[in-house]
């Protein structure tokens, strides 16, 4: 089996405040797929993020939507190369994010994290799995 595509739907307050800052870090947004109640990012060709309103979250789902004290997911994303890396990390936390933990640096693998401005968790990654030690 083969997935064909990813789309991670996550509960936001705000759609343009979302949106704003998405789009600040450099990712583009599906307009075909967006609304007022809901905005997609384009992670990759084949990834995407759904930010939906909270309203709007909640019909997917009879559990209720976290409050921002919880976490519920941390989503990883994988870059080209460390400077990409940090450069996201740099502009989330210029555009309203906050740094969740020093940066990791293992040699073969390199990550930064950040919680963004609706409270969900993103560690951002590259690894070149040719440099993995073999022990």
């Amino acid at each position: 089996m083969k997935i064909n595509q990813i789309y991670v739907n996550l509960p936001v307050k705000d759609i343009q405040k979302t949106t704003e800052f998405w789009t600040k870090l450099g990712f583009t947004i599906n307009e075909e797929m967006s609304s007022e109640k809901s905005v997609c990012v384009v992670m990759s060709d084949n990834i995407y993020v759904m930010f939906l309103t909270e309203e709007s979250f909640q019909t997917f789902s009879e559990r209720p939507v976290p409050k921002g004290d919880t976490t519920q997911v941390l989503v990883a994303i994988s870059l080209d190369t460390r400077e990409e890396v940090d450069q996201v990390v740099n502009a989330a936390v210029a555009n309203g994010a906050y740094q969740h933990e020093e940066p990791q640096d293992y040699g073969w693998m390199y990550h930064n994290s950040f919680w963004d401005i609706n409270g969900h968790g993103w560690n951002v990654m590259f690894a070149d799995p040719s440099q993995m030690p073999t022990e």
